[in-house]
This record gives C-alpha cells, structure tokens and sequence, in this order.
C-alpha cells in the first residue's frame, strides 16, 4: 500500500509540474496544438456561456436542448446558445487552448492547481453588469467575480504568490457583459424609464462595470480582452417587435453609449495601472457591417433567425418544436437574440487580428505578445 501511495503521489506531482511548465511555455504543446498564453478565464453572458445555465436547476435561461448544438461536435447541445461554438471557443481555438470549462461542473471537484491553470468559464446567461438583471435566473457578473475569487484562492494555495500572479498576469481575461442590461430597461415599463432616464441608466452600469473591472485586476487580471455590446436593436427579437422589421434604435443607442462607457473605463484603468492592457472589440460597428453588406461576408438572410417559429422566426424561441434552417452559414442569427457559429466564427477572427476601427487599441494577437 505504501509503494502504491508514493508511486501516486509522484505521478500527482508529475501532473501538476507538466500543467505548471505549460503555464510559462508559449511554444508547449500540452493540449495538442501551441499555447501562446497560460489560460483563458471567461466571465460574461449567454454569448460566451458554455453550460453554466445547466446547473442552475431553477432557471428557464437554457440552451440544454435541441436544436442548439446542431452542428456542435455530436450534435449535441451543450448549453451554449448557439448551433454549434461560440466566442469562447472561437477564442480559446485562436489561442491554441481548450474551451475552458464552464466553473459550475467543476465546483464539486477537487480545487487543484490542474482544475484551474488551463482556465474557466463563468459566463451565464442572462447575466447583465446590474445584480437585478434577470435575478436569480442567472450568475450575475458580481456572482461569477466571486466564484473567480475562490478560483484565485485555490491558484495562490497551490503555487504560491508569486508564481500565481505570473501566471495569471499572462493570462487572458475575455469578458462579454452588458447586452441584457440594456435589454431589460428597453423592455421595461415607462414608469421605469421615468424614473431611470437612459443617462442615468448608462451612468449606472459604468458605475458597477468599473468596480468589476478594478476587482477583477485586484485578483491578479492584467490582460483584458472586452466584447463590446452588439447592435441589439437589430436582433430577430426587436425586429419583431417593431412594425417595420428595422432595428430598434433605442436599443442600438444605449449599446453605442454602453461601448464607449466601457472603453473609456478600459482606457482610464491601462494609464492608471502600467501593468494592465487591453483590448476592446467593438462588436456593434463590427456586427453591423455584416448587416449592412452581407454579400461581402458570405451572409444571405441577415433579419430573421435560423431557429424559431413566426414572423423573422422571433415568435417562438428556439426550441425543440421550432424548425430551423438548412444553412446555418448564411444567416447571421441563429436564434432571436444569438448569432449563428458563423457568425461568432467571423467576429472573432475580427477581434483578434484586426484593426480600428472594429478593435482598439491593440488586438487580441498584439495582446498575447505583450
């Protein structure tokens, strides 16, 4: 027995030391494929969710059920919003990582330094910057940033200070928040709207996003990647709602307004802080110029959603009953509120190697190789 105990203990130790050496070694080749940073921790929303929402046994925010994950690897629904992968993943491909997993299936698990040093996933849909955003539907940003705290706890326990912050120095902080805010107030009553007027209702989701993004640098963050709010005013969902099919340009205007609220967050935070970079996608003009000129992106349908039933396939949700295109590829959302994987794909390579005005001040690529 106690031949057997050594042998798995120094096999433990040869683990943690091989996750450790991958942490520090952008040409290492530990997950198949060369890893430029240590990890990929993700908090944000149902853009970047990859089956947090599945654990939340009370909470009607799924998409743990067909037809989502149609052209995910076994067609199978995982609980990403999506018909196959999304930002996330597109993300973590892009930096030669795994998806990280989403935080909720690994709770039960042993907090070892090999659970956590190839990254998380926090995201949630439905989650918004405000606690009051779809409350206790969801993991609210506040609620994913402590989950992230016990996460750090466990980094720090393992390696140490130092070698902790070193790795989570390099390491990419990508975050997608803020679309359900916006959604919630542009659907809420008038007499909401009389008392929170859309300045004040901006001025208040700057207020909270800032103290995330300082509290997320206080638990080690130095590389920020920031997925700015899409024209929400444009999905399947508000078309619908609107007699015209056009976009709703509330919507669209609070999403300007959110973006620059959050770059200019971003940018007031790297000059303060000499230590922290970042880098913000502006996925509205991005998304937008798909809109606009399809033809150039390979998009033919760029108004109603693939899955759903209805008028723009926005009446019903994507659900098992609902029907759902034949080509994916081609249209730019897949449900009422998400894109298609296409899209997502197409978004992603953007952010990551393009330019202003789509990204700013530097893109993911420069990121990494800072």
């Amino acid at each position: 027995m106690a031949s057997s105990s050594s042998s798995a203990s120094s096999s433990a130790a040869a683990v943690v030391l091989c996750i450790w050496l991958c942490s520090f070694s952008s040409s290492s080749r530990c997950h198949g494929a060369p890893t430029v940073v240590p990890a990929l921790y993700v908090l944000g929303d149902s853009l970047t969710d990859v089956g947090n929402n599945n654990h939340l046994h009370l909470s009607l925010i799924k998409a743990d059920f067909p037809h989502n994950g149609v052209d995910y690897a076994g067609r199978e629904a995982t609980g990403r919003f999506s018909n196959g992968k999304n930002s996330a993943d597109f993300i973590a491909e892009k930096l030669g990582l795994p998806p990280s997993p989403p935080y909720l299936s690994l709770s039960h698990a042993s907090n070892s330094v090999g659970t956590f040093l190839s990254g998380v996933n926090f995201a949630s849909g439905g989650a918004g910057v405000l606690n009051s955003t779809h409350r206790d539907k969801c993991l609210s940003m506040n609620k994913q940033i402590d989950y992230y705290a016990s996460v750090y706890g466990s980094i720090v326990q393992q390696l140490g200070s130092y070698k902790a912050q070193a790795h989570l120095s390099n390491s990419i902080f990508a975050l997608s928040i803020g679309s359900n805010d916006i959604l919630g107030y542009v659907r809420s009553s008038s007499s909401n709207k009389l008392k929170h007027t859309p300045q004040t209702f901006i001025d208040s989701l700057a207020s909270s996003l800032q103290q995330q993004l300082r509290r997320i640098y206080n638990l080690g963050a130095r590389k920020y990647v920031f997925i700015g709010g899409g024209p929400i005013g444009c999905c399947p969902a508000l078309r619908h709602d609107n007699r015209t099919r056009e976009c709703n340009v509330e919507a669209n205007h609070l999403s300007v307004e959110y973006n620059k609220r959050a770059s200019s967050l971003l940018q007031q935070m790297s000059i303060e802080l000499s230590d922290m970079s970042y880098s913000f996608f502006d996925t509205y003009n991005a998304l937008l110029e798909f809109i606009n000129n399809p033809d150039t992106y390979g998009f033919v349908e760029v108004k109603s959603a693939c899955c759903g039933l209805g008028k723009l396939k926005a009446r019903v949700a994507c659900i098992p009953i609902s029907s759902y295109c034949s080509n994916r590829r081609n249209h730019i959302f897949w449900d009422m509120y998400h894109p298609t994987e296409a899209t997502y794909e197409k978004l992603t390579i953007t952010a990551f190697d393009g330019s202003v005005p789509y990204v700013y001040p530097i893109n993911i690529k420069q990121l990494v190789a800072m």
